[in-house]
């Protein structure tokens, strides 16, 4: 009785199961800083993609949008702030919103 060819598809097994990468999750990020007059938010996700693209709006204590936005190329979008109360709203789909306060910009 030969093993040889149950031990070839084991091995053939293995190199497959080692050959698959995990999936990799990605977080969004968000940071906003007080510049002058202005606000300047970065935005990305931890595996080092950038923002580009993707949808960053200003809203209001009442739900209302108040500065609708996209981050630039650079990632990076700059507003003047309302007078109102209001928070940021980095939306890139499920699983992927991040909010900052106004009271939490330094």
């Amino acid at each position: 009785m030969t093993l040889g060819r149950p031990l070839a598809l084991f091995a053939a097994v293995c190199a497959a199961l080692a050959a698959v990468t995990p999936a990799r999750a990605h977080y969004p990020f968000c940071t906003c800083e007080k510049h002058g007059e202005t606000i300047r938010c970065k935005g990305g996700f931890s595996d080092g993609t950038g923002a580009e693209g993707v949808k960053l709006d200003v809203i209001g204590y009442d739900e209302s949008v108040l500065i609708p936005g996209k981050f630039g190329k650079d990632s990076v979008i700059e507003f003047t702030p309302p007078t109102a109360d209001f928070y940021v709203l980095f939306d890139a789909g499920p699983g992927h919103v991040v909010e900052v306060d106004h009271n939490d910009i330094p």
